[in-house]
């Protein structure tokens, strides 16, 4: 399967259609250890809406990240910025680099392994998740992040298992939900995804990302109405319904999507 690439910020809605039919959402959640207070909260707060302000936050980080190149916080923040400008290659070499120097760190492992995931490495990016947390102290957030690396390479069975054992530790996330409703998707199990994400978008903690993923799923369904629906609740109607028109138009072209469409039933694997 081609690479999946984690979904854009609510920066560009109208474009985020596009950018949700082509994979999985990751999720950014989850405790930062190391780095200072501010960057652990930058590493976790909700990233800027409007481009040029997600690019002057990067911008801000990058010189952050420059003065104090051993600051984890810091470095997980400007990495976490340039993925929502999906820069994903820088973002992984920033993260790969600090992890060299901080082997132990699994706040740095957690990102750098959601990083590869965001670059189509996969099979790396189980490697670094594995390190990112123990058995005796699981992180919810490197859980889920396991879950989509376990549907990039298809084996959705295991994805849930991964998604299960977040959800006991956050009960009701939505944004674990989210990534479990996109896996029923890619199983062929609409009802249950469409049912899934409906929980995830209902949550007072769900994001535009969540919202964007649920007008996927109802638009596999051919629910194109309700989906338009859901995405008009952070657009104007018109840019929601260009919005679900950019989604129909990927699913029409992309053949993982394209196949999804004829409702449950087992999954192809994907190539490579």
């Amino acid at each position: 399967m081609p690479r999946y690439a984690a979904p854009q910020r609510p920066a560009n809605l109208r474009a985020a259609g596009l950018a949700v039919a082509a994979g999985l959402a990751l999720s950014l959640g989850g405790c930062v250890t190391g780095g200072d207070a501010t960057g652990a909260i930058a590493a976790t707060a909700p990233l800027p809406d409007d481009p040029a302000a997600l690019r002057a936050y990067a911008a801000t980080w990058q010189r952050n990240h420059e003065a104090a190149p051993d600051d984890a916080g810091a470095t997980i923040a400007y990495a976490r910025a340039l993925r929502g400008l999906t820069q994903y290659a820088q973002a992984t070499a920033v993260l790969e680099a600090a992890a060299a120097h901080h082997p132990t760190d699994t706040a740095l492992l957690a990102a750098y392994g959601k990083a590869l995931s965001d670059a189509g490495r996969p099979r790396e990016a189980m490697a670094v998740l594995e390190r990112a947390h123990t058995p005796d102290r699981p992180d919810w957030s490197v859980l889920s992040a396991q879950g989509t690396v376990a549907d990039q390479l298809g084996d959705h069975a295991g994805a849930v298992n991964y998604y299960d054992a977040a959800l006991k530790l956050r009960p009701g996330e939505p944004a674990v939900l989210s990534n479990l409703g996109l896996s029923y998707a890619l199983a062929k199990d609409l009802p249950r995804a469409e049912e899934v994400m409906r929980l995830a978008a209902a949550d007072p903690r769900a994001d535009a990302r969540v919202r964007q993923n649920y007008a996927l799923v109802l638009s596999l369904g051919g629910k194109y109405k309700q989906a338009e629906g859901v995405a008009a609740t952070d657009l104007s109607p018109a840019d929601a319904a260009a919005s679900v028109e950019a989604i129909r138009q990927t699913i029409a072209e992309d053949p993982r999507w394209r196949g999804v469409r004829g409702g449950p039933g087992p999954a192809k694997p994907p190539a490579g």
